[in-house]
């Protein structure tokens, strides 16, 4: 019988060992989830607060209407043929989406590229959320990577805020940077001269003017830099995309909206051609 107590006994303050352990995590893991919901609320607090922060005087985006012609693009497939072009100086070309956008966006672009001749590539990164140490990082090294596995400089073709990207990777490296090819990219004036800065803001977390990365998009970078933009572009101010003479090489007007600008069949047209130029 005593056997048998004993047994019970450890039996019982086993359980309870047991209890009291299990308990105490459960109430550890209610903690860290109240302090976690916490601090998101507070993060989402803050970021709301840049989202709604007012528009700078004096500084505004595109028109009304040009915005609801972007938004009447979402979701639609772009029509119209490839250009049949046979490129007269094969080379590298990295492209660099825009913000909120992967490289499935710029696929089309990237077909025509690699039609036409060119070793076309993608950044290495999935959709572009901003700027952050560690994706500029990483994008300086992919850069110099597909330097030395091609033996030759690689063109950067950046789309919107992948243009910001590829003029600051063109002014840190330049010796591994041909050229640099911006579409609809705001890298002149104030930041605040479009229609995406405060969904920028929300989604990053930082203001639209300060980075988490030194950075100085309006320095020309010591390549040809070559600036397409767009009159009907509802998002980025025309004069922000264009730039003035001494923050570029030269400044391409076409005619298709923001959304566009690595689908439309006449943007490619004329990366193929700028491509192509030798300055």
């Amino acid at each position: 019988m005593a056997k048998i107590d004993d047994i019970r006994d450890s039996a019982v303050t086993a359980g309870n060992t047991m209890w009291r352990e299990a308990s105490q995590r459960t109430t550890e893991a209610r903690e860290e989830l109240t302090r976690r919901t916490s601090e998101a609320r507070e993060e989402l607090t803050r970021r709301t607060a840049l989202a709604r922060q007012p528009q700078p005087a004096g500084v505004s985006g595109p028109k009304l209407r040009l915005l609801l012609g972007e938004l009447g693009m979402i979701g639609r497939r772009r029509r119209g043929s490839l250009p049949d072009y046979s490129a007269r100086l094969p080379q590298a070309v990295m492209l660099l989406p825009g913000f909120g956008a992967n490289p499935m966006r710029m696929r089309r672009m990237q077909s025509a590229l690699e039609a036409a001749g060119h070793s076309a590539h993608e950044w290495g990164l999935g959709f572009n959320l901003g700027p952050t140490p560690e994706n500029f990082a990483f994008l300086l090294g992919r850069v110099g990577s597909l330097a030395r596995q091609h033996g030759e400089p690689v063109a950067l073709v950046g789309w919107s805020l992948g243009g910001l990207f590829a003029r600051e990777i063109a002014r840190r490296q330049p010796e591994a940077v041909r050229k640099v090819i911006t579409m609809g990219t705001p890298f002149s004036g104030d930041l605040h001269a479009n229609n995406a800065w405060r969904a920028y803001q929300f989604v990053t977390g930082h203001p639209v003017d300060e980075p988490p990365v030194d950075c100085h998009f309006s320095a020309k970078p010591p390549v040809p830099t070559i600036a397409l933009w767009s009159p009907k572009d509802g998002v980025i101010a025309p004069r922000s995309a264009a730039g003035w003479p001494h923050e570029r090489d030269r400044a391409v007007a076409l005619r298709c909206n923001h959304l566009a600008f690595a689908s439309d069949p006449g943007a490619i047209a004329e990366v193929l051609r700028q491509l192509d130029w030798e300055d």
